[in-house]
C-alpha cells in the first residue's frame, strides 16, 4: 500500500474528471498545485477549491499552453523548483478530436496526436528524471480504453492514448526499481463536456465523479494499469482478443 500524496501537481485540472480528483484530494488535506491553459477557469477552479480548503490545505494555480512542448520542461523546472516538496503529477489534459476531420486534414490529425500524447509525453520526460534523482514519487496519466485497439469512428484519438499507454509500459519498466510508481488510468465513456455530442445512454457510461474515486484509491493503491470503471478490464480483454479478419467487418 502506498501513501497518499503530500503535495500533487495536475495538469489539465480544469477538466471535469480532474476537478473532481482535486476535490476528493483536498478533502483529504493534500496540498494541490492546478495547471490548466484557459486562465479565467483555472482562477474560477482556484477560488472554489481555496474555499473549500478553509486553511487546512495550499492551493496554487498556474495557467500554461500545455500543448506547447518546447516550454514543457521549463515548466516542470519552475514547478519542480517552486514547490519542493512535490511527490505526485496527474497527467489529465487532453482533447476528444472529430475524426471525420483528423481523416480530412493532416495537420489536424497532429495537432491532436501533439496534445493527446506528445505533449504528456515530454511532461514525462522531464518529470521520470526528476522522480528518478529522488529515488520517490507517483506519477499517473489519464489515457483511454480506445488505446487498447483501433476503431475506424476514432482511431486518431486511440492511436495517440496507444502511443502514450506504450511509452508508459516502457517508462514503469524503467522506474520499476528506482522508487517511483507509474499509473496508466484507461476511462471508458465518462459523461463530460468532452462527450456531449454523444448518446449517453446506458450502463456503459458513469459519471466523472465514479471515475476520480477509481483515480484518487489507485495513488494508495498497488494497481498500474486500472481500468475505470473496473467492468471495462473484461470488455477490452475479448475486443483485444477478438481475431483481425472478424473485427476488421465490426461497426465500432
Amino acid at each position: 500500500m502506498s501513501a497518499a500524496p503530500r503535495r500533487i501537481v495536475i495538469f489539465g485540472a480544469t477538466s471535469r474528471i480532474a476537478t473532481e480528483a482535486a476535490r476528493l484530494w483536498l478533502a483529504r488535506g493534500v496540498h494541490l498545485v492546478l495547471v490548466a491553459r484557459n486562465a479565467e477557469r483555472l482562477r474560477m477552479l482556484n477560488d472554489d477549491l481555496s474555499l473549500r480548503a478553509g486553511g487546512l490545505a495550499e492551493v496554487d494555480a498556474v495557467a500554461a499552453d500545455l500543448a506547447a512542448l518546447e516550454g514543457l520542461p521549463t515548466l516542470w523546472k519552475s514547478l519542480s523548483e517552486q514547490f519542493a516538496d512535490l511527490d505526485a503529477v496527474l497527467i489529465a489534459h487532453g482533447s476528444l478530436p472529430d475524426q471525420g476531420r483528423c481523416e480530412a486534414d493532416p495537420e489536424t490529425m497532429l495537432r491532436e496526436v501533439r496534445v493527446n500524447a506528445l505533449s504528456a509525453m515530454a511532461l514525462l520526460t522531464a518529470i521520470a528524471n526528476d522522480f528518478e534523482a529522488r529515488g520517490s514519487g507517483t506519477i499517473g496519466v489519464i489515457g483511454s480504453v480506445a488505446g487498447d485497439r483501433g476503431r475506424k469512428s476514432n482511431y486518431v484519438y486511440g492511436a495517440a492514448k496507444g502511443m502514450l499507454g506504450l511509452f508508459l509500459q516502457g517508462l514503469r519498466n524503467r522506474l520499476h526499481d528506482k522508487g517511483v510508481r507509474v499509473i496508466t488510468f484507461k476511462p471508458g465513456f465518462v459523461i463530460t463536456p468532452m462527450t456531449q455530442d454523444f448518446d449517453r445512454q446506458g450502463p456503459l457510461w458513469v459519471r466523472p465523479e465514479r471515475v476520480a474515486r477509481g483515480i484518487v484509491r489507485a495513488y494508495r493503491g498497488g494497481g498500474e494499469v486500472v481500468y475505470l470503471p473496473w467492468f471495462w478490464r473484461p470488455i477490452m480483454w475479448v475486443i483485444r482478443l477478438t481475431p483481425e479478419r472478424v473485427f476488421k467487418r465490426l461497426s465500432l
